[in-house]
C-alpha cells in the first residue's frame, strides 16, 4: 500500500500477509527515493524473465543469430548418417552460385607527387578500394591446402620442424600445387568418348554420385556427332581471316585434349578426316559444331561469317600464353601471322616482357623531393642519384637491385628499407654472409631502429621490427615455417656477389627461391658484369619486377702504383693503364739487374736468371715442407710477384723484410698516405710482417693513451688468466705503436678491438687478410698488396679482378680524401702489362650459380608434399636460361606436333619398314666402327682372296648385296673387283639391243637361250688351266643377267665391305675378266644363288676370333651384333624391295621428326635438369638408409636429419641412431662432436685417450660406409675423401680438456691451431649440441638430451663465449 507518513518522519506501511489477507504494519526508512516499482501491489508475481541489460541483449543476439548451429529438429543423434530421399537441387528456390570471395576495403596508394591534400592540417587522405582478401594474403599463406594454426610463442621466430614452410613466391603454376584429379580427366578419354557419340558426362571425376541435370538429361538419350566443317562461302580474298575465328561449342570439354592433339597446322597440316588446310591468307573459316544426328545440316547452310563469329568462344579455351595453339586461338593472332607462315624473327612484332627493369632515370633524381615529399628517413647529406632512385622505388613498393663499388653508400638503401618497415608497422630482415658484418650492422643500426640480432650463437631481441641475421638463419626459418615470416615486408641481401662462394653460395639461391610472394627484395652487390642477368632470374623466379640501379663511379677515385726499389710508379688512373709508369719501372728493374750482374761477375755470384731458378727450386721445396708442417707455414714466403724466400735464412730475411716495410711506410707517411691496409694472403705472413717492425712507432702520446684506455675497457670483461694470453699481450703491444693485425686466427674480441681502433684512426698500419675487405666497413687512405698471387686452398693463382676490386675499394675515405691510393709491392720482378691489365681493369667475376643438392634440402622439401625438389632445381640460377627458353621450345614442339607424318605405303602388304629401318640404322652405327677396325686389318686383307663370298654396300639403295671377290687389288687396279647380285635392273640403264653395240664390247650382258648359244658360250666354264694375262676387258661397272638374276661387276674399296663370309666358291677369273664368258658368269651366279637358297639368308660370316684373330672384346662383341643385324635384315620382306630406297628415306624423315619431338619433350621435362641424376642417386641413398620410405615419405631418421645444420647430416644422424655417444661422458661426447664443425685440414696429431680413439675410429668407419653407399648409387663421392672432408679430429683433445675445465692458455699449448680457430670451433660446437638436443627430443632419448645439455654448459664459459663488443659496447 501507499506510504503513510507519521510524526517525526517515522513512516510505516500497511500490507497484506498470508493467504487469508491479514494486515501487517512495517516501519520504513526515514528517507527513501521515489521508486515506481513500489506502486505495484504486493500480490503481483515477479516477472517471468530477468531484467534486460545491454550485456544480456548482446548475448542473446550472439547466441541466436551469430553462433552457427544445426537445426535440432532435423540434425539430432538418431538421424546421424541418414540419407534424405529428396533432391536438394530441386528444392533450391534460387540458382546455386559459388560463394563470393571475402573482400576488405584498403587505402589506395598514390605517388607522393600526385597526392591531393585537403583539410585544415593539409594532410593526404587516401582513397579506399575493395580488394579480395586472398590478394592481400597471397604468399603469406601456408604451402599446404589447409590453414595452419599459429604455433607457440617459442617457435615464432625460428619455427619448428613440425610446421610447414610458407608457399614460395612464383610457384603458382607448379604441378605439385595443383589439385590431384583422376587420369581420365587429363588424358582426354572422357572427351574422346563424347566425340565418338557417347552420352554427356554427369559424374565429375572423384565423385561417387553425379548431379541431377534436369532437362539436360535428354542429351543422354541422343547420340551426338562432332563434325569439322569448312565454310565454303568465306571470303578468301581478304587477309583479315584469322584463325581466331575457329568456333567451338562446349569448349571446356576440349581444354586438355585440344592442347595435346593439335587438329590443324597452317601450311601442310591436315585436319582429322582428311581436310587439307591452305596457307594463312587462303585459309577458310572453320566451324566445329556438335550436332544431333537427326538435325545434321550441311556446312553450306552457314553463309554469314558473322554467325560464326557469334559462336566464337576461342578466347575462353586456353589461357596459357606459352602454347602456340593458344596463341592461334587468341585475339592477338594477327601479331602471330609471321610465325605461322614460317617467319621466326618476330622479335620486333611481339616484344618479350621484361622483368628486370633498369633505373637510371635522371628525372627521378631531379624531382626526388617532389616525388618523395614525406621521407620515412632523412639523411644529413645529399643523396647520390642511384640512392634517390632506389629510395623512390622502395616507396613504390618495388624490389631493387643496387650494384655499386665498395664504400659507395649502398647501406643507405638498407637503412631506408628499415625505416619503411618501421613506418608500415611491418618487419625487415638484413642478411649478411659473415657474422662480423652482422655484428657491425647491429651496432650501426641500434640507435636508429628497433633492431634485433640472430646468429648461430647470439639471439638478441628476436621480436624486434628490424632483424639482422646470417643467411643460414633465414634459410632455417623458411624451411621451418616460422610465423614471423608473415610480418616481413623487406629482406635485404648484402654482399650478393657472395653467391659465387663454392661452399655457401647455394644458401642465397635457396633463400631467394623459398621466400613468399609478399616479401620484397633489396639486393646490394658490388659491380658485376651480369647484374641484369641475376636480377632477371630473381624477378622471373618470384614473378615480380625488380628495378636495377647503381653506379660504376667510385665516390673516391683511385690511383694505382707499383712500389719498386723505394720508388712509386703510377700505372693506372681512371680505369686506364699508364704505359709510361710501367715502362719506367721496368727500365729501373733492368738497370738494377744489369748492375747486379756486372758487380757479381768478379765475385763469382750467380746471374739473375740462375738465382731465379734456384729460388724457384727452393720455393717448391718450402711448399712441400709447409704442407707437412701445417697451414700456418703455408705461403710463408710468397710475398711479391714471383718472389719467394728461403725459410731457413731467418734473421737476414726478416731484416730485409723489415727494411722494405719501413721504407714503404716512411714513404707513405711523407706523402700523408696513412692509414694504410696491407693485404697479405697468409695469416702467418701478417703476424711476421707486423712483428718485424720492432722499432717502428707511429702514434702520438694522446693516441697511445686512447689505445690503452680502450684496450683496458675491452679486455676487462676477461678473467685474469685470459687477459694475459700471449696473443692478447702481443697485439696490445703492436696497437700502442699504431700497428695492427687482422686475420681469422685472432680471438674474436681481439679482432673487434683492432677493427674499432682502426675505425677511430689510431691504427696507422694494418696487416690483414682479404676477409677484412668484406667483413669490415673501415676504409683507409691507402691499400697495399703484398702480392698479386694467392693460395685459394687448392693452388697458387693470380688474383681475380673482382677480388682485387673488392680489396682496392677500401682505399679512399669518403669526405676526407680526394683520391685513394693503391700500391702493388714489387720485389725481384715487375709484372707483365697484360697481367696488370687483367687484374686492375679486367672485368669482374660474373655471378654464377653454385647451386647443389644437399640431403637436408631434399628432406625439408619431401617433408612438404606440396613442394617438389624438381621445382627447386628448375628455379635455380643454374637452370635459368633453360627455363627461360621453355616458351619458345613449347611453341616449336606444337609446330612439330602439328606437322603430319608421311605414311609409307608398302607394296608387299606388310608395313615393316619401320622395323627394317631400326635394324638398318643400328647396323649402320656398327658398320663404321667395324669397317675401320675389322675390314682394314691385315688378317681381313688376307681373307679377301678371289672366290671369297662377301657382302657389299649397295650404291643405289639402302641395301646390302651378296657377291664374290674376283680380283684383288694390283698395280693397275687399286680396288677389289667384285661380282654382286643386284635385286633388279636399275632404272635408266639401257639393254644391248637399244645401244647397238657388239656383245663383247658392251657393259651389259644377257644370257641367251642354250639353243642359240655358241660353243664358247656353253654353261660349262670351269677354272681355266691357262694362265691369264691379268688384263681386264670389262668396262666397270659391268651389268648383266644370268639365271634370271641381275648382277654387277664393279670396283670396291675396303670400307665398302660389310661382311666377309665363311664360304668360298670356284670362279674362272680369266673367263670373267679377260674372256667375258657368259658361261663363267652363269656358273658364278648359280653358285651364289645356291648360297641364298635358304630364303634371303646370307652365308655366315667369318668367326672374329678364330678366323680374323681379333683380340679386342668390344670389337668382337660389336662384330657379332653387326652380323646378327645383317641376317635379320636379309630375312625381312623389305630386303630387296624396289621401293626400299624411297621408303627408307621416308622412314628416316619420320624417325628424325619423332626424335626431334622426343628431344623437345625431354628438354621440357624434369629429366633434363642438370642435377637430376644426382637427385635420383641421393633419393636412392635416403631410401637405402631409411630416411624416407618407398613412397618418399620422410621417416623419423629424416626428421632428425632436418635438425642437423652445422655438420654433415647423414653422418650426424647415423652417429645418433647407432648410439655412438651413449658410452661416452659429456666431455668425451662433445670432444668427438668437434670433428663435425672443425674445418682446418692440416694440424698436429692430437693425443687421445683409448676411449676417444675407439669412438673416433667408429665414427670414421660410419662415414666411410656412407661414402661407399653413395658411390654405389653413382654419386661422385670417394669414400675416403668423403670421410676426411667431413670429419676433422684435430681439436678433439683441445675440446676435451676445455670441457673438463682446463684454462684457455693451457689448451692452446696442445695444438698448432690458431686461437681464433679454436674459439670459432667451440662456438659452432655449442650450436651442434643444441641441434643434437633437439634431435634427442624427436627420438625420445631423454638420456642423450640431458647429456647434450650438460656438454653445452661445460664448454660455455670464459673467453670463448665473451660477448661481442659490437653488441655490448665498450
Amino acid at each position: 500500500m501507499d506510504r503513510v507518513p507519521a510524526a517525526d518522519e517515522l513512516s510505516f506501511r500497511v500490507r497484506f500477509t498470508g493467504h487469508s489477507g491479514h494486515l501487517r504494519i512495517e516501519p520504513l526508512p526515514p528517507v527513501e527515493r521515489q521508486n515506481p516499482l513500489h506502486s505495484i501491489p504486493d500480490f503481483i508475481l515477479p516477472p517471468a524473465f530477468p531484467r534486460e541489460t545491454p550485456e544480456s541483449v548482446k548475448e542473446y543476439i550472439k547466441e541466436k543469430y551469430l553462433e552457427p548451429r544445426l537445426d535440432d529438429d532435423i540434425f539430432y543423434p538418431e538421424k546421424s548418417g541418414k540419407q534424405w530421399e529428396f533432391d536438394w537441387f530441386d528444392r533450391a528456390k534460387i540458382q546455386l552460385e559459388p560463394s563470393l570471395p571475402r573482400s576488405v576495403v584498403v587505402p589506395l596508394w598514390e605517388m607522393p607527387s600526385r597526392r591531393k591534400k585537403n583539410g585544415e592540417m593539409d594532410r593526404w587522405e587516401p582513397e579506399s578500394v575493395e580488394v579480395d582478401i586472398s590478394e592481400l594474403t597471397a604468399g603469406a599463406d601456408n604451402s599446404g591446402s589447409l590453414p595452419r594454426i599459429v604455433g607457440p610463442a617459442k617457435d615464432f621466430v625460428k619455427g619448428s620442424i613440425n610446421s610447414r614452410p610458407f608457399h614460395p613466391g612464383g610457384l603458382v603454376d607448379v604441378d605439385s600445387l595443383r589439385k590431384i584429379v583422376p587420369d581420365g580427366c587429363y588424358n582426354g578419354e572422357w572427351a574422346q568418348e563424347l566425340l565418338n557419340g557417347g552420352p554427356a558426362q554427369v559424374l565429375p571425376p572423384g565423385f561417387k554420385e553425379g548431379l541431377n541435370l534436369g532437362h539436360l538429361k535428354l542429351l543422354k538419350e541422343h547420340s551426338c556427332t562432332w563434325n569439322v566443317t569448312e565454310n565454303a562461302n568465306a571470303d578468301k580474298g581478304t587477309s583479315a581471316v584469322k584463325l581466331n575465328e575457329l568456333s567451338l561449342q562446349f569448349d571446356d570439354l576440349f581444354k586438355k585434349p585440344w592442347e595435346e592433339d593439335v587438329f590443324e597446322y597452317i601450311g601442310d597440316a591436315t585436319i582429322p578426316g582428311g581436310t587439307q588446310l591452305e596457307s594463312v591468307k587462303e585459309s577458310s573459316q572453320i566451324a566445329i559444331e556438335i550436332r544431333d544426328p537427326t538435325e545434321i545440316k550441311t556446312s553450306t547452310e552457314i553463309k554469314d561469317p558473322t554467325k560464326i563469329n557469334d559462336l566464337n568462344v576461342a578466347e575462353n579455351v586456353i589461357k596459357k600464353p606459352s602454347s602456340l595453339l593458344d596463341e592461334i586461338l587468341s585475339s592477338e593472332s594477327k601479331e602471330l601471322m609471321p610465325r605461322l607462315v614460317g617467319d621466326t624473327n618476330i622479335g620486333g612484332q611481339q616484344p618479350k616482357e621484361e622483368w628486370a627493369l633498369s633505373g637510371g632515370s635522371e628525372e627521378i633524381a631531379e624531382r626526388f623531393h617532389e616525388l618523395v615529399p614525406d621521407m620515412a628517413l632523412t639523411f644529413p647529406f645529399e643523396l647520390d642519384s642511384f640512392q634517390k632512385e632506389a629510395i623512390y622505388y622502395l616507396e613504390r613498393g618495388d624490389s631493387v637491385f643496387v650494384a655499386a663499388h665498395t664504400s659507395a653508400g649502398k647501406t643507405v638503401v638498407a637503412e631506408y628499407a628499415f625505416a619503411l618497415a618501421s613506418k608500415h608497422c611491418t618487419r625487415a630482415v638484413y642478411t649478411a654472409p659473415i657474422k662480423t658484418i652482422s655484428n657491425q650492422k647491429y651496432r650501426d643500426f641500434c640507435g636508429k631502429f628497433d633492431v634485433g640480432l640472430l646468429t648461430g650463437d647470439v639471439s638478441l631481441r628476436p621480436d624486434a621490427d628490424c632483424l639482422i641475421m646470417t643467411t643460414e638463419i633465414l634459410r632455417s626459418m623458411l624451411y621451418r615455417g616460422a610465423d614471423i615470416i608473415r610480418d616481413i615486408e623487406w629482406v635485404i641481401f648484402d654482399e650478393v656477389h657472395y653467391v659465387n662462394d663454392i661452399e655457401r653460395g647455394v644458401v642465397w639461391e635457396e633463400v631467394i627461391i623459398m621466400l613468399p610472394r609478399h616479401i620484397n627484395f633489396v639486393l646490394l652487390s658490388a659491380t658485376v658484369p651480369n647484374t641484369f642477368e641475376f636480377a632477371d632470374w630473381i624477378s622471373r623466379t618470384k614473378q615480380k619486377k625488380i628495378r636495377v640501379t647503381g653506379t660504376t663511379k667510385r665516390p673516391v677515385p683511385l690511383e694505382h702504383c707499383l712500389f719498386y726499389s723505394g720508388e712509386f710508379f703510377n700505372i693506372c688512373e681512371n680505369e686506364k693503364i699508364i704505359p709510361q709508369g710501367l715502362k719506367a719501372a721496368k727500365d729501373l728493374y733492368k738497370k738494377k739487374n744489369s748492375a747486379t750482374v756486372k758487380s757479381g761477375a768478379g765475385s763469382g755470384s750467380l746471374p739473375a736468371n740462375e738465382r731465379a731458378r734456384n729460388q724457384k727450386h727452393e720455393s717448391s721445396f718450402n711448399a712441400k715442407q709447409a704442407k707437412h708442417s701445417g697451414s700456418q707455414n703455408l705461403m710463408n714466403s710468397g710475398a711479391g710477384w714471383g718472389y719467394q724466400t728461403n725459410a731457413s735464412n731467418s734473421w737476414g730475411l726478416r731484416r730485409s723484410e723489415a727494411s722494405i716495410w719501413l721504407l714503404l711506410i716512411n714513404k707513405l707517411a711523407k706523402k700523408f698516405l696513412l692509414p694504410v691496409v696491407i693485404f697479405c694472403f697468409s695469416k702467418n705472413r701478417c703476424d711476421k710482417s707486423a712483428h718485424n717492425l720492432t722499432g717502428t712507432d707511429l702514434t702520438t702520446g694522446s693516441e697511445k693513451s686512447e689505445i690503452r684506455i680502450f684496450c683496458d675497457k675491452a679486455f676487462s670483461r676477461l678473467k685474469g688468466s685470459d687477459r694475459n694470453l700471449p696473443q692478447v699481450v702481443r697485439v696490445q703491444g703492436l696497437l700502442r705503436r699504431g700497428i695492427g693485425v687482422h686475420h681469422a686466427g685472432l680471438l674474436p674480441i681481439v679482432k673487434e678491438v683492432v677493427e674499432m681502433l682502426f675505425c677511430r684512426g689510431v691504427i696507422k698500419v694494418l696487416f690483414s687478410t682479404e676477409t677484412f675487405a668484406m667483413g669490415v666497413n673501415a676504409p683507409a687512405r691507402t691499400v697495399v698488396f703484398d702480392s698479386l698471387r694467392k693460395f685459394d686452398g687448392r693452388e697458387f693463382r693470380q688474383l681475380l679482378p673482382g677480388e682485387y676490386t673488392q680489396m682496392a675499394g677500401r682505399a679512399g675515405r669518403r669526405g676526407l680524401d680526394k683520391i685513394g691510393t693503391v700500391v702493388v709491392m714489387c720485389r725481384d720482378d715487375i709484372p707483365e702489362e697484360k697481367d696488370l691489365k687483367h687484374v686492375l681493369v679486367g672485368s669482374a667475376t660474373r655471378l654464377e650459380s653454385q647451386f647443389r643438392l644437399t640431403y637436408i634440402m631434399i628432406l625439408h622439401l619431401l617433408r612438404v608434399e606440396e613442394l617438389k625438389v624438381e621445382d627447386m632445381l628448375k628455379r635455380s640460377f643454374a637452370e635459368f636460361h633453360a627455363q627461360k627458353n621453355l616458351p619458345e621450345k613449347q611453341q616449336l614442339l606444337m609446330r612439330k606436333l602439328a606437322q603430319p607424318t608421311k605414311i609409307i605405303e608398302c607394296i608387299k602388304g606388310e608395313p615393316g619398314i619401320e622395323d627394317y629401318y631400326e635394324l638398318y640404322s643400328e647396323a649402320e652405327k656398327y658398320g663404321k666402327h667395324i669397317a675401320e677396325a675389322v675390314m682394314q686389318s691385315p688378317v681381313s686383307q688376307q681373307r679377301l682372296t678371289p672366290g671369297r663370298v662377301v657382302l657389299v654396300k649397295s650404291q643405289w639403295a639402302q641395301d646390302h648385296l651378296l657377291g664374290v671377290v674376283i680380283k684383288a687389288p694390283s698395280a693397275n687396279y687399286k680396288q677389289y673387283i667384285v661380282l654382286v647380285l643386284t635385286p633388279e635392273i636399275p632404272p635408266g640403264w639401257q639393254t644391248p639391243s637399244s645401244s647397238g653395240a657388239k656383245k663383247e664390247n658392251t657393259d651389259f650382258q644377257i644370257l641367251v637361250p642354250k639353243s642359240k648359244r655358241g660353243l664358247v658360250d656353253d654353261y660349262y666354264s670351269s677354272a681355266s688351266s691357262r694362265k691369264g694375262s691379268g688384263v681386264v676387258n670389262l668396262k666397270l661397272p659391268h651389268h648383266g643377267l644370268a639365271a634370271g638374276v641381275s648382277y654387277e661387276v664393279r670396283g670396291v674399296d675396303n670400307n665398302e665391305f660389310l661382311s666377309i663370309c665363311s664360304h668360298e666358291i670356284i670362279i674362272d677369273q680369266v673367263g670373267l675378266l679377260e674372256d667375258v664368258s657368259v658361261g663363267a658368269y652363269s656358273k658364278t651366279v648359280q653358285q651364289l644363288l645356291i648360297l641364298k637358297s635358304d630364303g634371303n639368308k646370307y652365308p655366315p660370316a667369318l668367326d672374329p676370333v678364330k678366323d680374323l684373330k681379333l683380340k679386342d672384346l668390344d670389337i668382337v662383341e660389336a662384330y657379332y651384333k653387326w652380323n646378327i643385324l645383317l641376317q635379320k635384315m636379309a630375312q625381312s620382306k623389305c630386303h630387296g624391295c624396289v621401293k626400299l630406297d624411297e621408303n627408307i628415306k621416308m622412314a628416316r624423315e619420320n624417325k628424325r621428326h619423332k626424335e626431334e619431338v622426343n628431344a623437345l619433350k625431354f628438354q621440357m621435362s624434369d629429366e633434363a635438369l642438370q642435377q637430376m641424376p644426382d637427385f635420383q642417386g641421393r633419393i636412392d641413398v635416403l631410401k637405402e638408409t631409411g630416411y624416407i620410405d618407398a613412397d618418399l615419405v620422410v621417416q623419423i631418421k629424416g626428421r632428425v636429419a632436418c635438425e642437423m645444420n652445422s655438420g654433415e647430416e647423414l653422418i650426424c644422424t647415423e652417429c645418433l641412431f647407432e648410439n655412438q655417444l651413449d658410452g661416452l661422458e659429456p666431455e668425451e661426447a662433445v670432444a668427438i662432436m668437434s670433428a663435425f664443425v672443425f674445418q682446418q685440414k692440416n694440424t698436429s696429431e692430437p693425443s687421445l685417450t683409448p676411449k676417444l680413439s675407439e669412438a673416433k675410429m667408429r665414427l670414421y668407419d660410419t662415414a666411410t660406409s656412407l661414402g661407399e653407399l653413395q658411390s654405389k648409387f653413382k654419386l661422385q663421392v670417394d669414400p675416403q675423401e668423403y670421410a676426411r672432408e667431413n670429419l676433422k679430429f684435430g681439436l678433439v683433445e683441445v675440446v676435451y680438456e676445455w670441457a673438463k675445465g682446463t684454462p684457455f692458455a693451457d689448451i692452446c699449448e696442445l695444438t698448432d691451431v690458431p686461437e681464433g680457430m679454436i674459439v670459432r670451433t667451440i662456438l659452432r660446437l655449442d650450436e651442434t649440441c643444441r641441434e643434437f638436443r633437439n634431435a634427442a627430443a624427436i627420438m625420445g632419448n631423454s638420456a642423450l638430451h640431458k647429456k647434450m645439455e650438460t656438454a653445452s654448459n661445460a664448454i660455455k664459459r670464459d673467453i670463448v663465449f665473451a660477448a661481442s663488443l659490437y653488441i655490448t659496447g665498450v
